[in-house]
């Protein structure tokens, strides 16, 4: 794989991000960093891991008290995130922990990547935030 290009900010969004705001506000925090002209890069680690494989599709399961409507999942979210600020927002997936959660499937815009990696990925930016547990 080519040199890591360097961002202004990792975020490592790191355990379960569904049990709480954690990837709402990794998204946010995303979003606003790259509408200020700054470069973003996610890396996954743990159960972040799944939030971009592919079985996903492209929605959510329908919500029974408004069954009519449908939701993007994480995948799509991520995609249409990715595939909009092309070239300011990459995401990067922890090979190891996808591995033994049985994700090995991302969407195509998601680069994974090997554990030992991790810190040429903090090396390559001027910031890290680490969101979620260590």
């Amino acid at each position: 794989m080519a040199r890591i290009p360097e961002t202004d900010v990792l975020l490592a969004i790191m355990g379960a991000p569904h049990c709480s705001d954690l990837l709402t506000s990794a998204l946010r925090l995303t979003e606003a960093l790259v509408d200020r002209g700054g470069t973003v890069q996610v890396w996954t680690c743990g159960y972040a891991t799944m939030l971009t494989q592919r079985s996903l599709g492209e929605t959510k399961p329908r919500n029974v008290v408004d069954w009519s409507r449908d939701h993007p999942s994480t995948a799509a979210v991520v995609r249409d995130l990715l595939e909009s600020r092309s070239g300011l927002v990459t995401w990067y997936s922890c090979r190891f922990c996808g591995e033994e959660r049985g994700v090995s499937s991302h969407i195509p815009q998601v680069r994974v990547r090997p554990p030992f990696k991790f810190g040429e990925h903090v090396a390559a930016a001027g910031k890290t935030i680490f969101l979620g547990v260590i």
